[in-house]
């Protein structure tokens, strides 16, 4: 209950600042529709209309939950689950790509950072290249990945995929590196002394040591991944995707549909950050190396 209170009363106050926000730029519309009638509203009539807007510039919090249940648990109780009109099957669309995009970057992170690790050229040549390509935009890259692919004939899951994977492979990299760096001196020495050989030094000790950086990395590595599955889905025409909802709601002034697709990304990123959170925590206890 003490981890629980905070976390509500958080949760209490950026509700009630969002309504007050919702109030401020929506209230607008109402004054100049009333004005237009040649009407005088009261303070709670503009209030009351500016909950319940079809177009508003800030969707109040009860619309955004109306139009997500809409999408969502309304369409499976009419057995539309997978209906183009429902959230979940747009979820779906943005899941497959972000887990083949994070399956892709993480193996292609783990392989570069042990590379890294054991050859001195690679530490000064892929490590500092590794780090410039996370200057460059996504958004400048997407669109070329997806033309560029399209031209021959690749196209829908390997293209988002493809993007997925060059934002997560990044704090795979970083993280792995610092794990398989993380014994000290002393407990290479006493492997040393055991005549161990280098892959015993790195199954033994390298690999077990890097545990509890490599899951904090995925943590990192799965949410970089659904950014960029997003991200590949804009460049498409807003086909599908939660992606394509966000496009399809800005070019149809559909700041509902926008607010519910981003609030259903970020259900689906705090899910997959969860589920590796639990498979860390039960392999590290397995380990010996949490309680």
């Amino acid at each position: 209950m003490r981890s629980v209170l905070p976390i509500l009363t958080v949760v209490m106050a950026i509700v009630a600042l969002w309504y007050g926000a919702a109030v401020m730029l929506n209230r607008q519309w109402t004054l100049d529709q009333a004005a237009r009638a040649g009407q005088e509203l009261t303070l709670t009539q503009v209030v009351a209309d500016t909950m319940v807007q079809d177009r508003p510039k800030l969707p109040a919090p009860h619309q955004v939950g109306a139009e997500l249940w809409k999408t969502t648990g309304d369409m499976v109780l009419q057995g539309r689950a997978f209906s183009k009109r429902s959230l979940i099957y747009h979820g779906w669309i943005t899941l497959s790509a972000t887990l083949l995009g994070f399956a892709i970057g993480t193996g292609a992170g783990i392989l570069l950072a042990i590379g890294i690790v054991h050859n001195r050229a690679m530490d000064m040549s892929v490590m500092p290249w590794a780090i410039a390509s996370q200057t460059i935009p996504i958004l400048a890259i997407a669109p070329m990945i997806i033309v560029v692919l399209n031209s021959v004939g690749i196209s829908g899951l390997i293209p988002k995929a493809i993007i997925s994977a060059y934002l997560s492979f990044f704090p795979v990299v970083v993280g792995m590196v610092a794990g398989l760096r993380s014994p000290d001196r002393m407990q290479l020495d006493l492997l040393k002394t055991y005549s161990a050989s280098r892959s015993q030094v790195f199954w033994k000790l390298r690999w077990p040591s890097s545990m509890p950086y490599l899951f904090t990395s995925l943590k990192v590595g799965m949410a970089a991944s659904l950014v960029g599955a997003i991200v590949g889905e804009l460049p498409t025409g807003a086909v599908r995707g939660l992606g394509a909802r966000l496009l399809a709601g800005s070019y149809y002034g559909q700041t509902v549909q926008i607010w519910s697709a981003l609030f259903a990304a970020a259900i689906l990123a705090a899910s997959l950050v969860g589920i590796i959170g639990l498979i860390q925590r039960v392999t590290l206890k397995r380990m010996g190396m949490a309680r």
